[in-house]
């Protein structure tokens, strides 16, 4: 009687509590559904968004990186609009699909590329965004670009506008492409770390941070070959844009530190001897110019203007009926199992393409590739999936975005055709597996272990005794038969034999150029170019429907969505004004590199075989 007497006011508290828990929670929920209900009601009783002025400016701050898809969840992403946190992320389709009816809006006379907080983008990503602006030049739009400072990557869009203008404390810099890589041999052997590297492939580098102080020579050679490729490429870009002498561009950076001194230190006077600029100006001076050239806001204090996110909310929407192509997003590191958007997991990405494939209005498929790679199991089941799709009579197309190496490339191995821009960085077939041991790091804190296995298997790899010769031997043996499986699988869809890919293989990193000469590619071209090439081989007539097969979002997620996208601006800020949140910070390099052998140290398997190039820099 004791016991139940003690354990039926302790359960009443729970439930209590539980009841309380829950019921904020529901609170929380109608309070979120009243405020989109009373917006809602604002917006229609406003009569929606204001016309567009003639000759409006659209504005296109790009606020961190360029991607292909939004990290995070839908809902995650939909409720920080709703708080007002600007996404730290620029969606690549987004850019295309706002400068392409740019060109054809009569009510828009020019474009601003506000490129502060622009933190980057690969080489295939700026190439699609290069195409676009030159696209609306050609409609007879004025592009023009401003910023107080402009970073490599940011000055490349730049370089594409009418008119460059820089902050007179601003500057342009141009230091090459290439990296500085942290090593941890020393620093793991002090703290008695083994990181027991077993690979496959001359240039499988990915690895050798944990196991050397330095770049070995092989890396040097591979990485020396692929960046002055994808430099020199850059550069000519950019002269051909600001129509520079060829091979000026290299002379002035030789030269920059002399040039520098001259100037007394005034980096923006140098990027206008330079040619980088048209002028040099302030924020207020650029934005008399654009009120002079444009229309003037409402309150005559600034030019009419108008942003990424407003101007695509009010672009009509395409009906999704009807055959289409359909776009399979693969960004980010491949993972084992499911993963959010931003990241590729097996499982998960595998049923966007099942998905895709037993639409009946999709016609055709084009995988998308960002990825650096991962997991050889979850690439290997992403590449089944499309077998399968093409067995089922649907076109397979992959494009190659800024990366598609070492997994990228295995997941982009059954298709009908390949198509990469020239700096896409691609290849890196090669295996890697990382078993790190502590067994000294064990001796130095006087820690001991023990017990009895029923075989050598049982104690062969044990992060506290060490790694077992005869298990190291059978983990190399097991990533020799995943290169072989790579390289036969290569082979295969390349139509080449099998010494031709091991040739270009090892491990070998390459630029979309470089891998077209070697047969790992089929073209060179765009996303619009594969989605072409899908529907041309599906037999689809005039301009495709492109259909994103994304995973479904929930109801609420559904409605916190078009809560964001219909919201007139002015109801918007009301309600941000109430909520207030912060951006949380970025990560380090260090701790990704550490953080991949973290993982594999978590992993439910005896070891994992990777298949990753670490190569996203520069």
């Amino acid at each position: 009687m004791g016991i139940k007497t003690l354990i039926s006011p302790v359960w009443w508290l729970l439930k209590k509590i539980w009841w309380v828990v829950d019921g904020m929670r529901r609170a929380l929920l109608n309070l979120i559904l009243l405020l989109l209900l009373i917006a809602l009601v604002w917006s229609l009783l406003s009569g929606g968004p204001k016309p567009l002025r003639d000759k409006s400016t659209l504005v296109l701050s790009f606020n961190g990186p360029l991607v292909e898809q939004f990290s995070g969840s839908a809902r995650d992403q939909a409720i920080n609009q709703l708080q007002g946190i600007e996404p730290k992320q620029v969606r690549l389709r987004d850019v295309l699909a706002a400068l392409d009816a740019a060109g054809k809006d009569a009510k828009v006379s020019q474009v601003l590329l506000d490129l502060d907080g622009f933190s980057g983008a690969g080489l295939a990503g700026l190439h699609e965004v290069a195409g676009a602006l030159q696209r609306v030049r050609a409609a007879g739009k004025k592009v023009l670009a401003y910023g107080d400072n402009f970073s490599q990557r940011a000055y490349y869009l730049a370089a594409q506008a009418d008119e460059v203008y820089v902050h007179p404390m601003g500057g342009v810099l141009l230091d090459g492409f290439g990296r500085q890589r942290l090593y941890y041999k020393d620093a793991l052997e002090r703290v008695g770390i083994s990181p027991n590297l077993l690979r496959v492939g001359t240039y499988k580098n990915a690895g050798e941070p944990y196991i050397a102080n330095g770049p070995s020579q092989a890396s040097l050679e591979a990485e020396s070959y692929l960046y002055n490729e994808l430099w020199s490429g850059f550069l000519a870009d950019i002269e051909k844009a600001r129509k520079l002498e060829a091979g000026s561009l290299a002379r002035s950076i030789e030269q920059a530190d002399k040039d520098l001194l001259a100037l007394r230190g005034d980096m923006a006077k140098l990027a206008l001897q330079q040619k980088l600029v048209d002028g040099i100006k302030t924020r207020d001076e650029v934005r008399a110019l654009l009120m002079e050239r444009g229309a003037k806001d409402d309150k005559g204090h600034s030019f009419a203007r108008i942003g990424l996110g407003e101007y695509l909310a009010r672009q009509k929407p395409v009906l999704a009926v009807g055959p289409a192509v359909g776009v399979v997003v693969a960004q980010g590191e491949i993972k084992d199992g499911s993963a959010a958007p931003g990241m590729i997991g097996g499982d998960s990405t595998a049923e966007l393409i099942r998905q895709a494939r037993e639409d009946e209005q999709v016609k055709a498929v084009v995988l998308r590739v960002n990825s650096p790679g991962g997991s050889a199991f979850a690439s290997e089941v992403i590449r089944r999936e499309l077998e399968l799709t093409q067995k089922a009579g649907k076109p397979v197309v992959i494009s190659m975005g800024d990366v598609a190496a070492s997994g990228g490339y295995w997941i982009s191995m059954s298709s009908d055709e390949v198509i990469a821009d020239a700096g896409t960085i691609t290849g890196s077939i090669g295996v890697f597996a990382l078993l790190p041991t502590g067994e000294k790091l064990m001796d130095k804190l006087n820690l001991h272990t023990g017990g009895y296995t029923t075989t050598w298997l049982g104690k062969g790899y044990d992060f506290r005794t060490g790694l077992d010769p005869r298990m190291a031997s059978a983990v190399q043996s097991s990533i020799q038969h995943i290169y072989d499986e790579f390289t036969g699988k290569a082979a295969a869809a390349r139509k080449k034999k099998i010494n031709e890919i091991d040739a270009v293989a090892q491990g070998r990193v390459w630029t979309g150029k470089q891998a077209l000469e070697r047969g790992l590619i089929d073209r060179l071209g765009s996303l619009d170019d594969a989605v072409k090439a899908a529907a041309g081989r599906a037999k689809l007539e005039g301009q495709p429907r492109v259909s994103y097969i994304e995973k479904e979002p929930g109801r609420l997620e559904k409605l916190l969505q078009s809560f964001g996208d219909t919201l007139a601006p002015g109801i918007a800020a009301s309600v941000r004004a109430q909520l207030g949140f912060q951006v949380p910070p970025a990560l380090l390099q260090s701790q990704q590199d550490l953080a991949m052998a973290s993982e594999l140290l978590e992993g439910r398997k005896p070891f994992a075989t990777t298949v990753h190039c670490l190569c996203t820099a520069p």
